[in-house]
């Protein structure tokens, strides 16, 4: 996979931008996908956010000043989309926050593209109950092993409140599988 320095030198020439943005889907398309399917939980909806995720990169490039890594970067634009879009699903199914979880403890068994694995569906669910900040704290920590300096980057937030947020989301998913 080629450096960031080098997607970004490349990025900044005109002749060049594309294949640049090209060689950046590809290195991190995973990564968006993944981090995003985790909030929004369905593949259909996971694949429009992150569509938009890469819409938005591509607008905004240019204006990135490196004051982090370009990963961290890229992960608050999947962070912040995945909020929005699911704030407008929210609302355009007229549900509140705990509807809204109750809706998609429902609609996740149906997504084909779940495995079957019943361990995989009960964290899935249990992760879905957690409150929607501790929700992208334990998927950021836990699924991409991000250090919480990075993390509070991305979520705007103090390392002190982040690893609060960490430590109840895992007492409440361990609490949740054991009960279920």
């Amino acid at each position: 996979m080629p450096a960031d320095e080098l997607i970004l030198e490349l990025f900044a020439k005109e002749n060049t931008r594309e294949r640049a943005f090209e060689m950046l889907v590809a290195k991190y398309k995973k990564d968006v996908y993944q981090n995003v399917r985790r909030m929004v939980g369905l593949h259909d909806d996971a694949n429009d956010v992150s569509q938009n995720v890469f819409i938005k990169i591509w607008r905004h490039l240019d204006t990135f000043r490196g004051e982090s890594s370009l990963k961290t970067w890229i992960l608050r634009i999947c962070t912040n989309e995945s909020l929005t879009f699911i704030e407008k699903k929210k609302k355009l199914l007229n549900l509140t926050d705990d509807s809204y979880t109750e809706w998609m403890l429902h609609t996740i068994p149906d997504d084909s593209y779940i495995s079957s694995d019943q361990i995989v569906q009960r964290i899935q669910q249990a992760i879905l109950h957690l409150p929607e900040k501790q929700r992208i704290v334990f998927s950021l920590r836990y699924y991409d092993e991000m250090p919480y300096e990075e993390m509070s980057k991305v979520l705007s937030t103090s390392e002190g409140a982040l690893k609060a947020s960490y430590h109840f989301a895992v007492k409440k998913v361990e609490d949740f599988l054991l009960k279920h």
